[in-house]
């Protein structure tokens, strides 16, 4: 199997089932765009590309009766038998996808495919894809416009390293033209409701490049994000959290 970046395989193997619990899921209107824009039906055959702990899976399973899952992290395909029982998840990677060519209609790839946004990874998803099939790509991005919000990503950002992330945009840089067409664009409102412990403190302590930190590190920014609900007035003494998203969703024609 091809490598996969240290903070992946590092983070996602020590904070697979914190990852299950802190991130959020996905809004109600995707699964609209899914069926009309990604044409999904009950006959559509589905590969969720990097499925990590199934939180995505999920949504697509009222949605087709042809789904299957490939995660390369074997900590989150443990996570995934325990959450989406019944749906078969293979070892693999975006580079070395274990299906046959044209076996698919879609596929999907969410929080994910800023992690192998390269030349390889596109031409393994057109050989699996059927000619005419859809590429979907879809990310919960926060929405930093809320001061507590940006302050999160004030904690976080100095440890990302060489980490991929969604928000520089390098993943669109592998869409050159030859195997799919030019990303197409749609917006969703989204908000992930919980205590703190869970859409804050579970979220980010499983952050690949956070979970992947010497213990030293780890306390620190753990020692900041307590700081910042025990302090920030809008956080401070709250139940419930609503944690701010936009879901950014992406399509992808596979053209030839």
């Amino acid at each position: 199997m091809p490598s996969i970046h240290d903070a992946a395989q590092s983070g996602y193997s020590s904070q697979a089932h914190t990852y299950a619990q802190g991130r959020p899921t996905y809004p109600q209107a995707l699964t609209t765009w899914l069926q009309q824009r990604l044409m999904i039906d009950r006959q559509t055959r589905v590969i969720d590309l990097g499925a990590g702990t199934g939180k995505f899976t999920r949504q697509l399973l009222p949605l087709t009766d042809r789904l299957m899952a490939v995660e390369p992290v074997d900590a989150m395909r443990r996570e995934f038998a325990k959450s989406v029982p019944g749906i078969e998840v293979l070892a693999g990677t975006a580079q070395a996808i274990p299906l046959p060519a044209a076996s698919a209609d879609v596929v999907l790839c969410a929080q994910a495919f800023h992690w192998f946004a390269d030349a390889q990874a596109l031409a393994e998803i057109h050989r699996v894809l059927k000619p005419g099939g859809r590429l979907g790509l879809v990310w919960n991005v926060r929405d930093e416009s809320v001061d507590w919000v940006a302050a999160i990503t004030r904690i976080i950002t100095p440890y990302e390293g060489d980490t991929p992330r969604f928000h520089t945009g390098q993943w669109r840089a592998a869409f050159d033209g030859s195997g799919f067409s030019t990303p197409e664009p749609t917006c969703f409102e989204h908000t992930h409701l919980g205590s703190a412990e869970t859409v804050i403190m579970d979220r980010f302590l499983s952050v690949s490049f956070i979970a992947s930190l010497p213990p030293a590190d780890k306390a620190e920014v753990t020692r900041q994000l307590r700081e910042l609900i025990q302090t920030h007035p809008a956080l401070r003494g709250r139940e419930t959290i609503a944690f701010p998203y936009q879901t950014q969703a992406y399509l992808c024609h596979r053209l030839g």
